[in-house]
């Protein structure tokens, strides 16, 4: 038995014709006849049924062809795997970000153009999506990479991650909003937020899942006023007064370009953590390793610790 009759073997399957097939294959069709016939008398079955129109397959053929379609992906990840640790990067890597991510604070837009042209032979798929279900598509396999807001210091179960963003969150608000009266120390509490309009993002992001918990620690429950995908559309909400936003902590010069006042959040203080993840049952493809080191790079932007001498 050949991989090539194999692979002769799946494409008159899929095309239902030799001479499609052949074509396909860029090969001749009395080649592609001869090897599948071949293949019949090693096995001793017919595989297909030439009686009709159309090629079909027996009942043996349809058996086969899921073990036939699996030995040649094998083979294929065999070959892509050698190329991979060769230095010629192929192949292809699901990257998830979390929604704002590409915004020009977190570059990965740069990161991504850079490592294309330098692998250019690696297939980028990048999807914006919550913490929350990108987590779950790391778990099943369906992203290979994922930019995510984290809720707690350790990885979910099934997840690796670094850390790339780790600041204080702030509460923002249209100049002179009543919430800033009860700040002190440059600080505002918050409790103060209890019974206010908030306008944050939506469930199932990090940033959500860290004020909804701190607040329910404090004793009450957040009056989500408004939700918004965008980190940017929940601040410029919060600039016309319609509430007070939970957001990473702002330079002072852009707060003010957005016509906000900012105050760090505590009791407790809340932080904001992005990092990267991918499933830990194994080492990561080296494609993957590869554009996570990359990404890790450049994104990094780790806050002190404040406990830190």
């Amino acid at each position: 038995m050949e991989l090539r009759q194999l692979r002769y073997l799946v494409a008159v399957a899929e095309e239902a014709n030799f001479t499609r097939a052949a074509a396909r294959l860029h090969v001749a069709q009395p080649g592609v006849s001869a090897q599948i016939r071949q293949l019949e008398r090693e096995l001793g079955q017919p595989l297909l049924d030439r009686s009709g129109r159309r090629v079909t397959l027996t009942e043996t053929g349809e058996a086969v062809l899921p073990y036939a379609r699996a030995a040649l992906a094998a083979v294929d990840g065999v070959r892509q795997t050698a190329d991979e640790f060769a230095g010629l990067l192929r192949g292809r890597v699901r990257l998830g970000l979390i929604s704002g991510a590409a915004g020009h604070s977190f570059d990965v837009v740069s990161v991504l153009a850079g490592f294309h042209e330098r692998h250019p032979g690696v297939e980028i798929a990048l999807t914006e999506d919550t913490s929350e279900r990108m987590l779950a598509a790391l778990r099943s396999g369906e992203l290979d990479l994922a930019a995510v807001g984290l809720t707690e210091e350790e990885p979910p179960p099934g997840v690796s991650f670094r850390l790339v963003v780790d600041e204080p969150l702030v509460a923002a608000a249209a100049p002179g909003d009543p919430v800033f009266e009860r700040a002190a120390g440059g600080a505002l509490p918050l409790a103060a937020l209890e019974g206010r309009r908030l306008i944050g993002l939506p469930r199932g992001t990090g940033l959500r899942a860290v004020l909804e918990r701190a607040c329910t620690r404090a004793g009450f429950r957040p009056d989500i006023a408004f939700e918004a995908a965008s980190p940017g559309l929940v601040t410029q909400l919060a600039a016309r007064g319609l509430g007070v936003a939970v957001v990473p902590a702002l330079p002072t010069a852009v707060a003010a370009e957005a016509g906000l006042w900012t105050r760090e959040l505590t009791g407790p203080p809340l932080r904001g953590r992005v990092a990267l993840a991918w499933r830990s049952d194994g080492s990561p493809r080296p494609a993957v390793r590869s554009l996570l080191e990359r990404l890790h790079t450049a994104l990094t932007r780790v806050a002190p610790d404040p406990g830190a001498g």
